[in-house]
Formats: structure tokens, sequence, C-alpha cells
């Protein structure tokens, strides 16, 4: 007898095709089959009976030979089906358990994870990815350059330039001074178009990372962690409070579950989801409370979400505080700078033209009445030119470029150290933070929980291990444990340990019960139907479940589960071991809260189990599970060791005058024994301020509130809303508030701190979308790491300030000095653009990518109202600059004299000394404070080599490149001078920094920053 599959196709002419196939293939098979029944190496297939002869025909062979999935699926009405809402048309397909057969998709074992299967999938209804609107490309980044009007001025004059040059010197010779300077603004133009395209296609792949979640699905049978781009249509996903829907599907199963559909449909109550009701789910809404599996119906462009998403161009050029200060005080410079340059733009044209300035051979170069017209233009566009450039070396463009820099790096490190940033605001912020409000759970703690301890009334099955309970009180335990549950045990066929999903809790209690307590939890779900769920609630910190026997009993219990001292009242009476109650009066209640007093105060987490019989008639009457006069099964206490590193963590924050606080939901006695063991709190510290529980706190009055906050360091049994509240009140008192979380409730806390810092493990989706920055291994170490970069960001930028700044005085003293008293300038317009190059963008370079040192952690705090430009930074700056400017207009007008060389060699030698001074000088804004400047510079390879590379170039531009430069080759003996003067910078640096300053901001009276 042959067994023939479901024909998928209705076509006639396809079915005859099928059934030839068929038959020709039962044929090879049947002579194969049968001439294998001789060979003792191969299984006999062919099986002689006196009434019939059976063939085997190996299904794995024969399906993907004559099998065609997914023939009775209409790709475009199974597109629309969630998206419609069209319950027509999930009727039509029998519903979702009959849909998800006909995906062949088992409602328990869900698809086969096969790499060959999932490709078909994908093949037949697309992949779970959206186009993505196109990104700027380098020609973008150029043009943007390009728009800015000094650049526009520059070629303007360049252009002019040319053309008097080479009508007046011919193309041979006439082209040097107009193409020198296009050369040189195109240089810029390209470094800087180039850095900025880099940092672009950085910060995209890091969003990119941002939007690559993980799901849960069901594959072969067992659950497993996918990212959302490999989510396939069939796939059955489990979701759970805060859960992002990853697709459009249907709700197979589940317990109370409600979404957010505020993203789709601009409504903001949640939506109820149901198998009869309303079972479909939207990709790009939230699980905002329940849990349930999802069955996959269409993916990536075929959902809204999809589409919805490919129309929209992400921002990658987020403008963060620190930059928009910036922005500021660029403005602020490029006003100075532009007043100097139209002076000097007015001195050189009146000198011009009253005679006052004079050609290389001494000759005056305007005579009114004979100075040709060509002449006058040539000499009027040079004097435009160099006033522009004075504009375009005084405005600090690279203030902004170095942001930009430190924060691209920053991040990308960041993300090596455990840390994704998901607003670059919160890198530079967190730099500034006061106060750190953590969560205790995987984050102070290892997140690997393990029962340690388990009564029965109060007798501790620590102690007695051969206990012996009343198999009665054992069911009641076993349902407990094995049906109140968000956890799932999978038993696979080559292992034999049992697979555990779940929250750390949950398969903590699931490990204890199938190893300890002999626990069949497949058995224990096929001998009970689970009618309520109420999920856990971490303000009631609870969870409950109505079960009923499948015995002919048809008992029925409810089931809760949860913190034990809440679950103790509400309890009326307790379990001994033989199976008898107790009732619980004042004195076996301060005994039983006395052991989980005890169990806290051994660092343990105390949770409760407790049940109660109902009647068919209470079941009526109840409209929610009751919550009274229930019996006490037992506790547990669940050991989640303090992280190693913690203590040392915790100190340094302390030195670095950062405040920790610590905000569990666990009962005060384990919050204390924790807090202990992490350092938070001081065995020798007046404890009973620094501790307080959530509804203590709550109901403080403002007044009292803000008087006790700055004490207190831990708070128990809280709820996110006194999480909430503990951060405004923070930030009420003037703190800069960073603060953790994990649960879907504990983001209106996270958006409300200053910086929010979501778990990458145990945190929900929503928890992660309302964050600043994901710590990915969920370390309170990793937090720590966030906080050196944050002020490593802050501290790198108010380096390259320093070191610009030095470079946009002398520059601009020097250039006015010289114009208003000789009438001429050192420093040509392509040299000032050289010298531009080398400290916006090199320098950005050199100085932004700096790491953080552990030195970091020894200062203070910087605060909201802080200057950029410190009184430190004041002082180092005018030191450097007053040098430079001293010595160069020493050389410009005594260079000559005092060299022995022409005016050429001499506005050369100007022109080496004033770059190796910046490059020497870019030492000196490496440490702000400290006078070592070389500390750590072996660490810091690209600045070393950004160093090496402008001398290599500093040198091609004296020595080889005259025309281009307007320099001349100098010999060994003024190389010598040169680097002298440079590395005298050094020893100034060194002497300045003895130099006391006052507290009181220099730039707070001139608002810069």
């Amino acid at each position: 007898m042959v067994i023939i599959g479901k024909d998928y196709c209705n076509k006639n002419a396809q079915k005859r095709l099928q059934l030839v196939f068929r038959a020709t293939y039962f044929v090879v098979s049947l002579s194969k089959k049968a001439a294998s029944t001789s060979a003792l190496a191969f299984r006999p297939i062919l099986q002689r009976t006196q009434s019939y002869v059976a063939i085997d025909i190996d299904p794995s062979n024969s399906h993907h030979l004559d099998h065609e999935p997914f023939l009775d699926v209409d790709k475009s009405v199974l597109a629309d089906l969630v998206k419609d809402k069209n319950f027509d048309d999930l009727s039509k397909y029998g519903g979702t358990k009959k849909l998800a057969a006909i995906l062949e998709t088992d409602e328990k074992n869900g698809i086969s994870g096969d790499q060959g299967s999932i490709q078909k999938r994908v093949d037949e209804f697309g992949s779970n990815t959206y186009k993505k609107a196109p990104v700027k490309g380098f020609m973008s980044f150029l043009v943007e350059a390009f728009k800015d009007s000094t650049i526009i001025i520059l070629l303007l004059c360049a252009a002019l330039s040319l053309s008097f040059g080479i009508k007046q010197h011919g193309l041979k010779e006439g082209w040097y001074d107009g193409g020198s300077i296009v050369v040189a603004v195109v240089l810029v133009l390209a470094v800087s178009a180039i850095s900025n395209f880099k940092q672009s296609r950085q910060f995209l792949q890091l969003s990119n990372e941002n939007s690559n979640i993980e799901v849960e699905v069901v594959r072969d049978g067992r659950r497993q962690h996918i990212s959302i781009f490999h989510v396939v249509v069939g796939d059955i996903v489990f979701l759970k409070t805060g859960d992002h829907i990853p697709a459009d599907g249907l709700f197979l199963d589940g317990h109370s579950m409600k979404v957010d559909e505020s993203s789709m449909t601009g409504e903001s109550d949640q939506v109820e989801i149901d198998e009869t009701e309303n079972p479909f789910l939207l990709s790009g809404t939230k699980v905002m409370d329940g849990y349930g599996h999802m069955l996959v119906t269409s993916v990536g462009m075929k959902t809204t979400w999809g589409q919805m998403m490919s129309s929209i161009t992400q921002n990658v050029n987020e403008q963060t505080p620190l930059q928009a200060r910036l922005n500021k005080l660029t403005s602020y410079i490029g006003k100075v700078g532009l007043f100097v340059a139209f002076l000097v733009l007015m001195v050189l044209m009146i000198r011009y033209f009253t005679g006052h300035t004079f050609d290389e051979s001494g000759k005056k170069e305007f005579i009114k009445g004979q100075t040709n017209a060509n002449h006058i233009m040539n000499a009027a566009v040079r004097i435009i030119a160099l006033a522009v450039t004075i504009v375009v070396v005084a405005i600090p463009e690279g203030l902004p470029l170095a942001v930009t820099l430190t924060l691209a790096y920053s991040m990308k490190r960041m993300m090596a150290d455990h840390s994704l940033v998901r607003r670059l605001s919160a890198c530079e912020t967190m730099g500034s933070a006061t106060t750190i409000c953590t969560d205790k759970t995987g984050t102070l703690t290892l997140n690997q929980m393990q029962v340690t301890e388990f009564w029965l009334g109060k007798e501790s099955w620590k102690e007695k291990k051969s206990l012996e309970i009343s198999p009665d009180v054992t069911e009641l335990i076993k349902q407990g444990v094995g049906l109140n549950t968000a956890g799932e045990v999978h038993v696979s066929s080559t292992s034999v340990c049992p697979e555990i999903s779940g929250s750390p809790t949950e398969s903590a209690l699931l490990s204890w019960a199938i190893s300890d307590m002999q626990v069949n939890i497949q058995q224990v779900k096929h001998a009970n139907e689970i009618v309520h769920v109420e999920p856990f609630n971490s303000e009631k910190k609870r969870s409950g479940m109505l079960v009923r026997s499948n015995s002919s009993t048809r008992t029925t219990h409810v089931h809760w589960k949860g913190a034990a001292e809440m679950i103790l009242a509400m309890c009326s009476n307790y379990y001994v071991r033989s199976g008898m109650l107790i009732d619980i009066d004042g004195e076996e209640k301060k005994q039983l809260e006395t052991i989980i007093q005890g169990m806290a105060g051994r660092s343990l987490r105390c949770i409760a189990f407790a049940c109660k019989r109902l009647t068919e008639e209470s079941q009526l009457k109840c409209q929610h599970l009751p919550d009274t006069g229930l019996t006490l099964l037992g506790f547990v206490g669940l050991k989640d060791p303090c992280r190693p590193e913690v203590k040392a963590a915790v100190e340094s924050c302390r030195k670095a005058g950062v405040s920790i606080k610590m905000i569990t939901g666990d009962n005060i006695f384990t919050a204390r024994s924790i807090a202990l063991d992490c350092g938070i709190l001081k065995s020798n510290e007046d404890l009973n301020n620094a501790i307080v529980e959530g509804a203590t706190f709550r109901n403080y009055s403002p007044e009292e509130r803000m008087e006790k906050i700055d004490g207190i360091l831990v708070m128990a049994r809280s709820t996110p809303f006194d999480k909430l509240l503990m951060v405004q009140s923070l930030k009420q008192k003037g703190q800069v508030v960073a603060v953790t979380g994990d649960g879907t409730n504990d983001a209106p806390a996270l958006k409300e701190a200053d910086i929010g810092l979501s778990m990458g493990i145990q945190g929900t989706e929503v928890a992660k979308e309302s964050s600043d920055i994901v710590i990915l291994d969920d370390n309170f170490n990793s937090v720590i790491t966030v906080l050196k970069w944050g002020r490593c960001v802050y501290y790198n930028i108010q380096k390259f300030i320093q070191f610009q700044l030095t470079v946009n005085v002398a520059a601009l003293v020097i250039n006015f000095v010289a114009a208003i008293s000789s009438g001429e300038v050192p420093l040509t317009a392509v040299q000032l653009l050289w010298v531009n190059l080398i400290m916006d963008t090199l320098g950005a370079l050199a100085l932004a990518t700096e790491q953080p040192t552990d030195d970091l952690m020894d200062k203070k705090p910087v605060g909201r109202s802080e200057p950029l430009i410190t009184n430190i930074m004041w002082r180092n700056l005018m030191a450097q600059a007053l040098y430079q400017v001293t010595v160069l207009l020493v050389l410009q007008f005594r260079g000559s004299s005092i060299f022995g060389v022409n005016k050429k060699v001499k506005d050369t030698i100007i022109f080496n000394s004033f770059v190796l001074c910046q490059l020497f000088n870019e030492f000196n804004a490496r440490k702000l404070e400290r006078k070592n400047i070389f500390e750590g510079i072996q660490k810091n390879k690209l600045f070393i080599g950004i160093v090496g590379i402008t001398v290599v170039l500093q040198v091609i531009m004296v020595e080889f490149l005259h025309r281009f430069a307007n320099t001349e080759r100098l010999n060994w003996e003024q190389w010598l001078a040169c680097i002298t003067i440079a590395a005298l910078s050094w020893p100034i640096g060194w002497l300045v920094k003895c130099i006391p300053v006052s507290r009181e901001y220099l730039s707070s009276h001139f608002n810069l920053g």
C-alpha cells in the first residue's frame, strides 16, 4: 500500500504529472529496496506477511522530491491579513492553527531550523528587512564643504589671481599664486569631506547595531535567540512584556497580553490580544503586559512598519549640547577674526594705494598714474585673499569636527567595552554625571541565580535532606513551580540535561524543581489546565495563575508566587510536611518573618509560593484571582553573588565624586546585605538614614524628600514610580543623574534621567528604546567604563580647544601687528591654509582620539553650567600664544639681521617656526594640568602617526614646494634654529603649570561656552 501525500496543486495537469512521477519513483524505489534485502548492511525494508506487503518509502527522501510547499497560500492575501485585521480571510484559512499547518509550522515545535528550510521561506515570502533611504555619498559632503562663504570668496580670489597672473606673466609662470591657493583649498576641503564621510558611515553602522535586536523563536522544539532580521514567515515567536513585535503575525496562545499600537495607529490606549476577538499583532508595536506565542505571517517590506521605516531617512547629524556650545564659541571667535581681517584689509589697502608697499626689488608697488590696471587688480586680489585667509584661520571650524571625531571614536571603542550608544549626547553628558542610580540584579550581581534554601513552614530543606513531604503538598508545590512560570523546559533527545529558558529567577526555580524536587514539568502541564494568568507585575511583585486538574476530580486551585513578605501577608495558614494545616497567628507570623529576614540577611532573594482551592461557586463569583486566605506552600532562597569587580568600581566612583544609589525590588534586609557586599554601604557608617523603603520614600513630603535624598544610598522594595520619583528629586537638587533599568515600567525613569542606561541581556526592548546607552553585558563595571569615556570625550574637546585657540590668537596677532607696522604679513594665504589644515583636521584627529585614563576618575564631575574654557586652559593657551607672538614678531622685524638672510628666507623661517610651534604645542595640549606631557603617549599610535606625517609634509613644503608654498630651502642651522624655537614651548608649558589659578572662570565673563 502506498500512501500518497497531500496534493496542494489544484490544476489537473499538474496532478497527473505528479502521479506519473510518483509511480515512476515507486517502481524505482521498489526495485532498489527489493534488491537490497539480501544485503546485511541494510535494514530489510520489504517485509512479507500472510496478508500483505508493506513498502516503506523514506519520507525524508520523498518529501523534497514530490512536495511543493506553500501552494495553498495566497501571498498577497497573507501579507494583508494582519495589516487589515481581516477576519474573513483568516476564517477562509480555517483560523490561526489551520494557517500554521498550511505554513508547515508545528504549534509546539515551531519550524525546522535547517538552513535550507529557512532559505526556502525567505525565497517564498521575503526576509525581515526593509529598504533603507539612500544615504549621503562622499560628493554630498564635498559639496556641503564648498558652500562655506569664506571658501567661495577664497576660490573667487584664486580665480582672479590666476587670470591676472597668467595675463601678466604667461601660463608657465603666472599660475603659481592663484593655483597654489586653489590646491590648498581643495586639499583642506577634501580632508574635511573625507573625515565627515567616514564618521557618517560609522554613525550609520552603529545605528544599524541599534536596530539589530534579538528575538526568541521556537525552532526544532526549543526556544532560541535570533536576530530580528532572521525571522521568517511561519516562525513562532515568544513574546513577553516589553518586547518589540518583530513582524506581522497572529496570536497563537498566551495570557493577559496587551499591546501598545501607538507607533502605528497613534492611539495611546493599550489593545488586548486574544485568540478570538483580536489575534492580530502588528510589527513595530510593543508588548506592555502578558506573554504568549505569535505565528509570523508577513515580514519586512510586506508589513506596514517595514514600508514606513523604508521611507524614513536616519538623521546622523544629531547635534549634541556640547556641539551647540562649541558652535556658539566658534561664532564668537569668528566675529573677532572677521574684525581683525577687516582691519588688516583696510591697513594693507591704504598702505598700498598711498605708496607704502614695495616689491622684491625695493620699488614702490603703486605709483599714481603709472601702475597699470592689471598690477592694481592683482595686488588687490592678493590683499583680499590674504584677509579672507585670516578669517578662514581665525574661525575654529575644527571644533565641531573634533566633537564628531571624538564621539565617533568613543562610540566605536565603547562598543568594544560592551556599551552601545543610542544617542550621541549621552557620551558627553555621562562625563558630567554626579549620581548613578543602579539596579541590583545582574548589574551589581552576577545574575547567576541558584536556589540554596527551601523552607516548608518552619522546617528547612537544607538541614533535612531526607525530608518527606505529603504527596498532596508535593503535588501543589509542583503546580506552583512548574505552571506558575514564564520559563520553559525543553527535553532534547540528544542531551541528558533539559534546556531551561526564561529569566534567571524563573530558570533557577525550574532547575531546582527538576533536580531537587524531581518535578517532571511536561507531566505537570499535561495533568493540569491553565485557566487564567496574572503575569508578574513589578509594582505588586507577584504573579498568579488559576489551574484546573485534568483528573476526574477537576479540582481548581489559584497559585501565587512572589516577594516572600508580600505573599505571607496574603496567607492565613501554612502546610507542614505531613500535609496538616497550621493557622498563622501573630506568633507564627513573627517566626515566619524571622525566617525571611534570616535568608535576606544572607543576601538571598526570598520567594514564597501559596495556593488556595476554589469551589465551583467561588469560581463563578470571582472576576480576579483571589489573593486572601491563601495557604503558604513554602519559601525558597536564591543566591546571586556580587560581581567581584563591583566593590573596586564603586570605590572608584566615590573617589571621582559620583554618588552610587542602589534601587532594588528586594526586601530591605537583602538590599542592606548586598549593598554592604558591594561597598555602597560601609559598616562603620550610620545606616539608618542611608536605607529606605520605596513606600516610605514615596510618602515623604516634598521638603522632607529633598532634605534626605542626598543621604539615601539604598532604596528597597521600590516600584518603577519610586525610581522615577528619585530621579526627578535628584534633578531638582541640580544633580546630573544616570539611571539603569531593564523593565518596561522603567521606561519613564530612563527617559527622565539625564542618561538612561538599559541592560542588554535582561532589558526589554521598551527599556532599550527609552535609554541613551545599552549596557550589553549588564555589568556595573561597564557603567563605570561609560563614565570614563564620557569624561574622556569632554576632556579631549578641551584639549583641542586649548590647542586651536593658541593657533588662532598667535596667527591673528602676528598678522595684525605685522600689517599695521610694516604693511605686509609674514604668512601667505597658502601657508595659512596649511596651518589651518594642521590644526583643524590633523590636530582634531590627534587630540580627539586619546583614550580614557585612570586619572580621569581623580577629578570631580563637571557641573551643568561649567564653562568649556577653564582658567587652567586660559593660563596654558595665553602663555603659549604670548611666546609664539613674541618670538615670531622678533623674527619678523629682526630675522634678516639675526640670520643674515634675505626677506624670503626670513619669511620661510617664520613660517617653519610657526608650524613647528604648533606641533610641539600639540604635545602640551595632551595634558591640561599634568606636567608630564608624554605620559601614555605610546598608547595613542594615531597621535604619533599624525605628528610624524605632519613633520614629513612640512619638510616637503619647505624644501621642495617653493613655488607652491612661496618658501626657500633652509640649511641645517636654520632648521635647528626653528626646532629650538618650537621646542622651548615644552619647558615654558612645564613652568606655566606651576602657576596657580583662581576658581572664578574668566570665560564666563565673555560668555565663551
